[in-house]
């Protein structure tokens, strides 16, 4: 094999498992039957989402996945296989499961989040999490719950005995 050739495949293997260790989930699709005008919207709507989708043959994610001690994918890498990285867990597999309800050829064959294999249906039930900013906003209305029943109470039983002190 052609010096050139090997080096080109040892990077691309090194790029994959950068994106690997970058990512917080991996979603594995199947684009066979989607437009050239779909996949480029595709790639803008992931790009919006802090995403990317990229094409690579299974056999270097197979020796990546190797070299990067990460689970193995298994039975998800066979046919032509499309890969969307993404920083944050839900963001990439919420974009797109959104994508793949107005286009029937995109189909989820599953995916790697933070480790972990995942079917098609644990890709989907992860795409249903809210992102950091709503666990935020879910922590802190759990945190702030307490403190406004107490003050409604509170204020209730001033409202209360005010009338009597007249």
């Amino acid at each position: 094999m052609n010096q050139q050739v090997l080096q080109s495949k040892k990077d691309q293997v090194k790029e994959i498992i950068d994106s690997l260790s970058n990512a917080g989930s991996v979603t594995v699709v199947s684009y066979q039957g989607l437009t050239v005008a779909e996949m480029q919207e595709l790639r803008r709507t992931l790009e919006k989402e802090n995403a990317s989708l990229t094409v690579y043959k299974n056999t270097l994610v197979r020796r990546a996945l190797e070299e990067g001690n990460f689970a193995s994918l298994g039975d998800l890498l066979n046919g032509p296989n499309g890969f969307v990285f993404s920083k944050d867990v839900a963001k990439g597999p919420k974009a797109i499961s959104k994508f793949a309800r107005y286009h029937e050829a995109l189909v989820v064959k599953g995916g790697l989040v933070e480790g972990r294999v995942l079917d098609a249906a644990g890709m989907k039930e992860v795409s249903k999490l809210p992102d950091k900013n709503g666990l935020i906003a879910m922590f802190l209305s759990c945190l702030n719950a307490p403190i406004t029943k107490f003050a409604a109470t509170v204020k209730a039983i001033a409202d209360k005995s005010a009338p009597a002190a007249n």
